[in-house]
């Protein structure tokens, strides 16, 4: 019986070692992908036509503010007042009545002085891979810049070019850890969905729909 137990632990134990590697694995991978292309100083940025400004909510289901909302909306009208793009998508979930962030990232960006019109709403961004996918299918954009926090940038930045699109990132002012533990944590199993979706599910977004023109003139 006691052999039985040690073996039954053993194989945990190696379960556990063989899963936290790939876990961290993936991680790699993406952050390696990306490696480059990821920039917190507008000025070192490569220009492109549009920005996408990966959604996330204003306030916390507690009322909160969310740390990591204001910095991206900063870093996406300092990237277009730079002149390092001609307009923003705001991608975002929309999907349950009164939720809307692609809404309230407009808003803010507007009182940040971004042109309303230069501004471009996308309620379809459920996740990264919709909000990177939409890009390309439905706004029609082969180049882009990523407006998120580094971790947030790397995993876009994964997913585009395995979609085939030429992508940057512009880093927001990130949040410490100890703030926002469940985050941080939560990214590195988003980091496995991401490799799983490109290599193994073929995961599409849930919607597409007619194109979108973009106001670059």
């Amino acid at each position: 019986m006691k052999t039985l137990l040690k073996r039954w632990w053993l194989f945990l134990a190696v379960l556990a070692v063989l899963g936290l590697g790939f876990v961290f694995g993936c991680e790699w991978w993406v952050a390696r992908t990306a490696e480059g292309r990821c920039f917190d100083a507008v000025e070192a940025v490569p220009a492109a036509p549009v920005a996408v400004v990966l959604g996330t909510a204003a306030r916390l289901t507690d009322g909160r503010a969310n740390l990591f909302f204001l910095p991206r909306m900063e870093a996406a009208a300092a990237l277009f007042k730079a002149g390092k793009v001609k307009a923003l998508i705001v991608s975002g979930d929309n999907g349950t009545q009164g939720y809307d962030e692609p809404t309230d990232m407009k808003r803010v960006l507007m009182q940040l002085g971004v042109p309303t019109e230069k501004i471009v709403c996308d309620y379809a961004g459920f996740r990264t891979l919709d909000s990177v996918v939409r890009a390309k299918e439905v706004f029609g954009q082969q180049r882009v810049i990523f407006v998120s926090q580094r971790f947030h940038n790397a995993r876009a930045i994964y997913l585009a070019r395995a979609f085939g699109i030429e992508a940057y990132g512009m880093d927001a002012q990130d949040v410490p850890v100890a703030l926002s533990v469940k985050t941080f944590l939560r990214e590195k199993l988003a980091c496995v969905k991401a490799v799983l979706d490109v290599n193994v599910l073929g995961t599409q977004p849930r919607f597409l729909g007619e194109k979108v023109s973009m106001p670059l003139e």
